[in-house]
């Protein structure tokens, strides 16, 4: 059995890209930095930061490139995939990117507004809400054809 599946939470370095195929479908690509913390030998706090490119298709692309932006939190799930082209000068390049097949926004500048609940917590009575646009829920009415699925 095989299993490709990354899962990362970290902040957008830049704001996403959107562009559309030759086909009109739609793609976005954006950057997430991870950070990761320990204490050496020496009892010395250690950081390391880690970029990760994403490219996200579909209803998707659009939604991230709306909602998303420079610092915003997010968790992607999705696969590793590495591609290879040739420059412009004729070299070999290969990149490896997250192809994310799930996203989920941090939450929201300002306070509860919009943002996510975490278990059963609720925002107070007393909190400010903000005034940003709600964040869309997507829902695929579609139905599931055989060819689509990847197994």
């Amino acid at each position: 059995m095989n299993l490709n599946k990354a899962i990362i939470a970290g902040r957008l370095t830049a704001d996403p890209q959107l562009r559309q195929t030759t086909s009109g479908q739609p793609v976005a690509s954006f950057g997430v930095a991870t950070n990761r913390v320990w204490t050496d030998k020496a009892g010395a706090k250690q950081e390391a930061v880690e970029y990760h490119n994403i490219v996200v298709w579909g209803r998707q692309a659009e939604i991230a490139s709306k909602f998303l932006m420079k610092g915003a939190i997010v968790l992607v799930e999705g696969r590793l995939q590495t591609r290879g082209w040739v420059d412009k000068t004729g070299g070999q390049r290969k990149t490896t990117e997250i192809v994310a097949e799930r996203i989920q926004f941090g939450p929201r500048a300002g306070g509860f507004g919009g943002g996510p609940q975490i278990g059963n917590a609720v925002a107070p009575a007393q909190a400010p809400q903000s005034t940003a646009p709600e964040l869309p829920i997507i829902e695929i009415e579609d139905e599931i054809k055989a060819e689509d699925l990847p197994f």
